[in-house]
């Protein structure tokens, strides 16, 4: 066993032994790029339909910076996920940690505590997620899906006892709602976070021995435990980056809103997993990367704005995602099928 042991995804995806084609010859899909670059022709795609579709509306800056700035907080929150998947397990508890980061720092600030300690606090409660989950999976061999969906329960039956139920929004500082409100060359400063974020986690996986461990434990946690590699410390780390960043990411949605209610953070699981997985279909197929999982956020984004915009109702949002994560991942498994 290496630190390069293929995960499930990559073992899903790659061609089965003596399915290369012969040396020197390559098909126009692969010439192309379809294999790893197939969402940005999609994207491209999108973007030029709606643009003949409804181009007053689509066609103009206003709405492309809605739709960025729309999508730095998922982003940011796929941006965590994407670490316990590369070592081979989910976090389905990112959505309750990113309700209640917000929760936490607004009730923090509507009790004269202070948004400074409120962050921290915040923060500070991602870590503690992070480390228990670790705790139930590593320690106690509960399942990671198992484990994090109940903790994902208990975190949202927490939203709603620090919210009372009700949507929180008095004593909110101007200073704190600058962070997630202040626009720099016409995007919302969350979007520069995402960026900075991405950035760290890009480094992180492809260029350090912990992003190497990551994906070796995903991809054979028993042969990497034999190769040296201390698994129960790697995935608990990937469950600490996790919770912090899905808690961070919280902080920044109350930022934005200037509020916090008992079903903030609900929404964003689905959208967040979607990119994930869908992301694993580009740049580096089989395997969950930061540039696909953002190729991924801003495709998704773009087809349910432009869907929108048109005129479509407004359960659009969690269909599409829904729809476009099954159907990505199935075409690229049958295309990769198809070349064994």
């Amino acid at each position: 066993m290496t630190v390069n042991e293929q995960t499930p995804l990559e073992r899903e995806f790659d061609p089965k032994p003596g399915g290369h084609r012969a040396p020197g010859r390559r098909s126009l899909a692969a010439t192309l790029g379809l294999d790893r670059f197939s969402g940005l022709y999609v994207l491209a795609a999108l973007i030029l339909i709606f643009a003949l579709w409804v181009p007053s509306l689509f066609l103009t800056a206003t709405n492309f910076r809605i739709i960025a700035g729309s999508q730095a907080i998922t982003a940011m929150l796929a941006l965590g996920l994407i670490v316990p998947v590369a070592c081979g397990a989910f976090d389905l508890s990112i959505g309750g940690t990113l309700g209640m980061g917000c929760c936490i720092v607004v009730w923090f600030q509507a009790n004269g505590h202070g948004f400074i300690l409120g962050i921290f606090a915040a923060v500070a409660f991602g870590l503690l997620v992070g480390l228990v989950n670790a705790f139930i999976v590593v320690k106690l061999s509960v399942d990671s899906f198992i484990a994090t969906l109940g903790m994902g329960s208990i975190l949202s039956a927490g939203t709603v006892w620090v919210t009372g139920g009700f949507q929180v929004a008095n004593g909110i500082s101007p200073h704190f709602t600058a962070i997630g409100q202040k626009q720099v060359l016409g995007l919302p400063l969350p979007v520069y976070y995402m960026v900075i974020l991405a950035i760290i986690l890009w480094w992180l996986l492809e260029y350090t021995p912990a992003g190497r461990y990551l994906y070796s434990v995903g991809g054979n946690p028993q042969a990497a435990r034999l190769a040296g590699i201390r698994v129960g410390r790697i995935t608990t780390g990937a469950f600490v980056v996790s919770g912090v960043v899905a808690a961070f990411a919280g902080v920044m949605l109350a930022a934005e809103l200037g509020s916090s209610s008992p079903d903030v953070g609900v929404p964003y699981l689905l959208p967040a997993f979607s990119a994930v997985f869908l992301g694993a279909t580009q740049i580096i197929p089989g395997r969950v990367n930061v540039l696909g999982t953002l190729i991924a956020i801003f495709l998704l984004a773009t087809g349910v704005k432009g869907l929108q915009l048109a005129g479509a109702p407004g359960y659009i949002n969690p269909l599409f995602n829904g729809l476009a994560l099954i159907i990505a991942v199935a075409l690229a498994v049958r295309a990769t099928r198809r070349k064994a």
